[in-house]
């Protein structure tokens, strides 16, 4: 199943395989349940009409989004060289406990085609494409979409503490176009691509795969959830693995693309 979230001239619906889900759905109604009541729910749920609507990001303005870094040995490398701290990344990436950090409340997300923003006062910004999980109450997954954690380098490589500016400001993040319904098991080994062109011209390419990951996505929702609840279920960017070089910086008018398996989000930067 693929869901996908619409402006319609009636408001925000909800869609199933290209067609809209009753016009009273919420995920949150969804997400409240356990997984496998919450996939039989979506499964039984009536369509109607084609959703031909454009695309808004798929959750709901009441839905946080959160963050973890340093699961990948590439991002664990990249931030221990662009800080001025290095020894915290190797500690947190052997570490028995993850690092997890506020990305966003839903209302503040991107969609697809929606612009992602760079600080003013940073010169050093890139994306960062995540598999992002969809997870409900209960703490399990049920689907993944697209997820970019747009973030400052110099910021946060200045001093750790400023990670919340270097992470959370308008603009910093995106998820899209559609969410996957998927179990956690199907998510081991999905391929990652980042495209960032400017103007006609491919200024970098990367790939990597969620295999590459040190932690499963499971486990750290399951870390996220320990001392924090989610009573509508909430969404987990599972960190970078794709790290462009470091005299790389987006700049206004670059364009961002994604992909994640079979899902694609793109984004102009501003």
């Amino acid at each position: 199943m693929y869901l996908t979230r619409h402006a319609t001239s009636g408001g925000p619906r909800w869609a199933r395989d290209g067609r809209y889900l009753p016009a009273g759905f919420s995920l949150r109604l969804a997400l409240e349940l356990p997984a496998a009541a919450a996939r039989e729910l979506l499964a039984l749920l009536p369509t109607g009409e084609p959703a031909t609507d454009p695309l808004l990001p798929p959750l709901e303005p009441e839905h946080e989004v959160w963050a973890s870094g340093v699961t990948y040995l590439r991002s664990r490398d990249a931030r221990m060289a662009e800080s001025v701290v290095k020894d915290i990344y190797d500690l947190v990436y052997e570490a028995e406990r993850p690092e997890l950090f506020f990305k966003a409340a839903g209302w503040r997300v991107a969609g697809p085609g929606e612009p992602i923003r760079v600080r003013r006062d940073s010169a050093w910004n890139v994306p960062e494409p995540e598999l992002a999980v969809a997870f409900t109450r209960t703490l399990e997954i049920v689907g993944y979409t697209v997820g970019n954690d747009v973030s400052s380098r110099s910021i946060e490589g200045a001093n750790p503490l400023y990670l919340p500016q270097a992470k959370v400001y308008d603009g910093a993040a995106a998820l899209g176009p559609g969410i996957v319904v998927a179990a956690s098991a199907e998510l081991m080994a999905l391929p990652i691509q980042l495209v960032i062109q400017r103007g006609d011209a491919v200024l970098f390419t990367g790939e990597t795969s969620t295999a590459q990951m040190k932690r499963p996505p499971d486990e750290l929702v399951r870390w996220l959830g320990r001392e924090l609840a989610f009573p509508w279920g909430g969404f987990l960017m599972t960190g970078t693995g794709i790290v462009p070089p470091d005299d790389f910086t987006l700049q206004p008018g670059d364009r961002v693309q994604i992909t994640v398996g079979r899902l694609t989000l793109d984004n102009p930067v501003v």
